[in-house]
């Protein structure tokens, strides 16, 4: 069976970039941080999961999150200097290329601003949607911020 458009995206972004990781598509779905745990036998705080904002300005705002936070808005416009705007359905695929619930944290159609949770730098590897609901890759904190050029900050809701 033939890789999606979007796992096919993410695959060659991450051979681009000199990676070996291969994207895995699974039989249950990845779409929820729970689900994805579940469906790898991992914790739920491995999970890095893309969370799209819009920023004031109109440019899209990506954060990733371990699956166990809940993000921080104050702390992501502290950061941004910028509003943070919530993100409907077609922004978010209209901006990364992705569907909501598999939303990659690279190969975006309109490069975002980044931020990392710190949180998942606690991790010796994570895992990452792929383009699907149902694609995982998993990757180290390292390669994630080398891939995403996102900047490391405590985003977790006290």
């Amino acid at each position: 069976m033939a890789a999606s458009p979007s796992i096919a995206r993410v695959q060659e972004a991450l051979r681009a970039a000199g990676l070996s990781n291969e994207v895995r598509e699974l039989p249950d779905s990845t779409r929820s941080s729970a689900e994805a745990a579940s469906a790898l036998g991992c914790a739920v705080a491995q999970i890095a999961k893309s969370v799209v904002f819009r920023s004031g300005s109109g440019r899209p705002v990506l954060v990733v999150a371990s699956g166990a936070n809940r993000v921080d808005e104050r702390k992501v416009e502290a950061l941004l200097g910028d509003r943070l705007l919530r993100a409907d359905a077609d922004y978010v695929r209209e901006r990364t290329g992705f569907a909501i619930g598999g939303v990659a944290p690279i190969a975006h159609a309109t490069p975002p601003h980044v931020f990392l949770d710190e949180d998942l730098f606690a991790f010796e590897r994570v895992y990452a949607a792929a383009g699907t609901p149902f694609a995982i890759f998993a990757l180290s904190p390292a390669e994630l911020e080398s891939l995403t050029g996102g900047r490391r900050a405590d985003l977790r809701e006290a």
